[in-house]
């Protein structure tokens, strides 16, 4: 295979992989109720600590800020999430899971953890340390080429 037909089949294998491990974790989370958006974003509160920023959870997650207002009002309303006031910048709230959200949390890390095993089954560590550090060189690369692309604008 010529080096730029491996190259676009990585990229859209990693993009099928990608979509196909959502899909397996929706399976799972259904019979809580939960959407993506909804386990994503406590997944993604609960990976960054007490404190984060409604901005810097917008970034992290990939989505709108827009977008993410909406889902951190329905967790507020649920009692899952509370808004505090930044202690270093009035205009920014900083998000904080509640006690309410500690179990459903375990939950999701449970079956997080049940998924991830059975979409890396039958690969081995040295593969998976591998495959690890070349998504980490082309979201590194992507990140890159992000900035460059904002300097120039």
């Amino acid at each position: 295979m010529h080096k730029l037909d491996n190259r676009r089949e990585f990229i859209l294998a990693l993009g099928e992989a990608k979509r196909m491990g959502f899909l397996a974790m929706d399976r799972r989370m259904k019979p809580l109720g939960m959407s993506q958006a909804t386990w994503r974003t406590l997944y993604w509160l609960d990976r960054e600590g007490g404190g984060v920023t409604q901005r810097a959870l917008a970034e992290k997650m990939g989505i709108e800020g827009p977008t993410l207002v909406r889902l951190l009002d329905n967790l507020e309303r649920g009692g899952l999430l509370e808004r505090r006031p930044s202690p270093t910048d009035r205009r920014a709230n900083t998000l904080h899971l509640t006690a309410k959200a500690r179990p459903l949390l375990k939950t999701i890390n449970r079956i997080a953890d049940e998924v991830r095993a059975e979409l890396c089954e039958g690969i081995k560590e040295d593969a998976l340390a591998t495959a690890r550090t070349v998504l980490e060189q082309v979201a590194d690369n992507a990140t890159r080429d992000k900035l460059a692309i904002s300097q120039s604008a």
